[in-house]
């Protein structure tokens, strides 16, 4: 209750505080897919980073101390779906897409999180896997610091862990993770939400299996590797996110390759 009315305060008194000049401009330059930005839409995006950080709550595990340059640096990825989504005169609107959570767990490096998983013979299995981030549904999004970084450094390859954690809480607003985020009213001249849905696993589902086919064939007979991350091929709801990264971080690329799915986005990222 403090913490809201704190930035109650904050808005009554003008707004969250301001991005310091130096902080934006080196993030830029940091993140080339951020840099690219028209300058309209960097405007548009500080404004909603800003936003962004006042509605949010970073922790950092293990020692680590969360500076606003980290902050920031997740925040200006994590608002860059939301870019055009949001009416022009105020843009953080659309930040309603993650009022689902409120905290950002940041790790020094990567986690290690215990899974289990039951085979077809009923023997359930217990294992470790180690995450770059991850995003519960109505919970928190938990990224790892030099993966965060690394969106900067491998830019060619379509990574961002801020883009891809970020898309499946969008995705989960429809529910759990899927792949089949809500759609936007007459998506792609779609007449009813039925019709929208429809035409969007036309669109995935093919695509999904045609890159899980890729996938297998890279592992089991050498084939060359497919340039999208092959852990897309895990699920669809995985697929749908790392393709994300790579639309919003590589996006000429992206449409080279997957023209129909970077249509489909465009349109539901409300893209000019």
């Amino acid at each position: 209750m403090l913490k809201a009315f704190a930035r109650w305060m904050r808005r009554a008194a003008g707004g969250p505080t301001p991005i310091p000049d130096a902080l934006w401009h080196d993030t830029l330059a940091h993140y080339p897919f951020l840099a690219r930005l028209s300058g309209n839409e960097k405007t548009r995006l500080r404004r909603l980073a800003r936003h962004f950080i006042d509605r949010k709550e970073f922790t950092g595990t293990h020692g680590l101390e969360v500076t606003d340059a980290m902050a920031v640096a997740v925040a200006a990825q994590a608002c860059l779906p939301l870019l055009h989504l949001g009416p022009a005169s105020a843009p953080e609107d659309a930040l309603h897409w993650y009022d689902d959570f409120v905290g950002i767990v940041m790790h020094p490096d990567a986690a290690v999180a215990s899974r289990q998983t039951m085979d077809a013979a009923g023997v359930m299995h217990h294992y470790d896997e180690v995450l770059s981030g991850e995003a519960m549904h109505h919970g928190p999004v938990m990224l790892s610091w030099p993966a965060v970084q690394q969106a900067g450094a491998h830019a060619d390859a379509g990574y961002s862990v801020v883009i891809h954690e970020f898309v499946h809480k969008m995705d989960m607003q429809a529910g759990g993770a899927d792949g089949a985020p809500p759609l936007p009213r007459g998506f792609m001249g779609a007449a009813s939400a039925r019709e929208a849905a429809a035409h969007w696993y036309r669109t995935w589902a093919p695509a999904y299996e045609r890159f899980r086919e890729q996938v297998v064939m890279a592992e089991r007979f050498g084939a060359p590797a497919p340039w999208l991350d092959a852990y897309g091929a895990t699920a669809p709801a995985e697929f749908f996110a790392v393709a994300c990264e790579a639309h919003f971080v590589q996006p000429e690329r992206f449409a080279e390759e997957f023209p129909e799915l970077s249509a489909a986005l465009r349109a539901l990222f409300k893209q000019p």
